[in-house]
């Protein structure tokens, strides 16, 4: 079988998270980057993020741009959050080649012209830091569908995808294992109390995860929606969408967990689909 690139579902928190290099993530995300540079070596990264969801429905949008600012789509963080940079340039070319898979594939796109969100160069600027560890290849991002119950979708759109990994084009997506802002903020940072859903939905996603390649694990991912615990640990899925993608275009790869942490109403998991050649 000719050599494809493996699949990652990063989780990437807030802007915070490029300052905090002494919370756990940061060198988690700094050594998934440097297996990415080092030995994947990727031509390309497609990249789905939680926070671009299309804005007409059954509708994928698909960033054209070569050359666009970062989009600051955070609220109440001090100025120089507003000043981050992340060096990276766009292609046409592998964008159509999106489009053009998708299209194969029955699904509808639109062209548009954005930069990229914070669901990414937030975790690039860890993963990719332009000084230690740059990644130089072109970066395309592409959104989420609009509905954001639609798990069984998402994973179609991720074997959509599927074949790019043919091409040496990498498959990021980025997301939250456990997401609810709600209760951050009613916490409050520092707060050293893990919500027993971030417990219980983290564990039963790597169980869903990794279960072996097929049918069932599909199921499984999409039955991981309809969970008591669901709507705690995700009050809106969007956070959980991205990796219905990466299941997707894993295809027949087996899935792994290879780190996570369940911190007050988060939790951190890191997997990876496929392997990676020494």
């Amino acid at each position: 079988m000719a050599k494809r690139t493996p699949v990652y579902f990063v989780s990437h928190g807030g802007p915070n998270t490029m300052y905090e290099t002494d919370h756990p993530v940061y060198p988690k995300l700094q050594s998934i980057g440097k297996e990415i540079t080092t030995q994947v070596k990727p031509s390309a990264i497609v990249v789905f993020s939680a926070h671009w969801q299309a804005d007409r429905p059954n509708t994928i949008e698909v960033n054209v741009s070569e050359d666009e600012p970062l989009l600051y789509d955070y609220y109440g963080f001090p100025r120089h959050y507003y000043l981050e940079k992340f060096p990276n340039k766009g292609s046409a070319k592998i964008a159509q080649r999106v489009i053009d898979v998708l299209s194969d594939n029955g699904i509808r796109t639109e062209k548009v012209e954005r930069g990229l969100d914070h669901g990414v160069f937030v975790p690039f600027k860890v993963m990719f830091n332009p000084e230690e560890n740059p990644v130089k290849v072109p970066i395309v991002q592409v959104s989420l569908f609009d509905d954001e119950t639609a798990a069984e979708a998402h994973i179609k759109l991720g074997r959509a995808v599927e074949k790019l990994r043919e091409e040496n084009i990498l498959v990021i997506c980025s997301g939250m294992s456990v997401h609810n802002l709600r209760h951050l903020m009613m916490l409050g940072r520092g707060s050293s109390k893990t919500m027993p859903y971030s417990i219980t939905f983290d564990e039963a996603l790597k169980v869903a995860t990794e279960t072996k390649p097929g049918e069932q694990r599909d199921e499984n991912m999409i039955g991981l929606l309809e969970r008591p615990d669901a709507r705690q640990a995700h009050p809106t899925f969007e956070h959980l969408l991205p990796i219905h993608i990466a299941v997707g275009a894993a295809g027949g790869d087996q899935g792994k967990q290879t780190w996570t942490l369940q911190e007050g109403s988060m939790a951190w998991a890191q997997y990876r689909f496929g392997e990676v050649e020494a």
